[in-house]
């Protein structure tokens, strides 16, 4: 509601300034520069509200996330010691080790624990 007089307002303006003779170039630019700032303002006023919300909804998210984030970041290290990962198949995505650190331990039945 708030654009459509913001824009109907600015039409009024336009004719007014183009009719008069002594009216210059730069003032048609001045009139829609206010124009289009007052439309973004009409915009903000209307959105704000909401990107609030979405503000408030993504903190809430990370807040959940952050300890599960530093569990894998301790687990993984240094992200300069893996190759790019690598997705299979069946979809699963594998990092591998550039160096491996320590050798791999193989449980009683020749299994490998992951």
């Amino acid at each position: 509601m708030r654009c459509t007089a913001a824009l109907f307002a600015l039409a009024l303006a336009m004719p007014a300034a183009a009719d008069t003779p002594e009216a210059e170039p730069e003032d048609g630019f001045s009139l829609l520069e206010e124009g289009a700032k007052i439309i973004m303002r009409s915009m903000l006023d209307d959105i704000g509200p909401k990107l609030d919300e979405m503000r408030d909804g993504l903190e809430g998210a990370m807040a959940g996330l952050e300890p599960h984030l530093a569990e894998l970041a301790d687990m993984i290290g240094d992200l300069g010691n893996y190759q790019a990962p690598e997705r299979l198949p069946n979809g699963d995505i594998i990092l591998r080790r550039k160096i491996p650190q320590a050798p791999i331990e193989f449980g009683p039945n020749g299994e490998v624990d992951i």
